[in-house]
């Protein structure tokens, strides 16, 4: 299974603007630019799209997960926070913040360890070479 992306890009860094699109078309010439990426622009970024790609992929690992062990999956939510240090220019951390309700015969240690295989065997996780770290709030 192959999955497609196209960046298109014009002008300069700080002056230019750019286009993203997905082979889905959920993104369709989406724009970003510097100010999107480094301020507070109409439109996109890179690092805004892969904690988006790390929530989706986390969360639906979990509701995998709990299937698997004979759970039927509640409402489960996930805030992924991608920091991205302005000096080295570079993300290093991304925080997994899941919110979990309604998940009938399971205690919270159970929940809380299926979760943090969930976070180690991810796609998105296994992709990634930063650390990612993992808060669950379990009711």
């Amino acid at each position: 299974m192959k999955r497609t992306a196209n960046a298109h890009w014009n002008g300069t860094l700080q002056e230019g603007v750019g286009e993203i699109s997905t082979q889905s078309t959920v993104l369709n010439k989406t724009q970003y630019s510097f100010k999107t990426r480094f301020a507070d622009g109409i439109g996109t970024n890179p690092e805004e799209l892969v904690a988006a790609a790390h929530a989706g992929c986390f969360t639906m690992a979990v509701s995998a997960a709990l299937t698997q062990g004979g759970y039927t999956p509640g409402d489960l939510t996930t805030d992924a926070i991608l920091t991205l240090d302005m000096q080295s220019l570079t993300i290093t951390e991304i925080i997994l913040e899941l919110k979990a309700t309604a998940i009938q015969g399971i205690n919270e240690e159970q929940f809380k360890e299926i979760a943090e295989d969930a976070k180690a065997n991810c796609i998105v996780s296994k992709a990634l070479s930063v650390p990612i770290f993992l808060n669950v709030i379990y009711a």
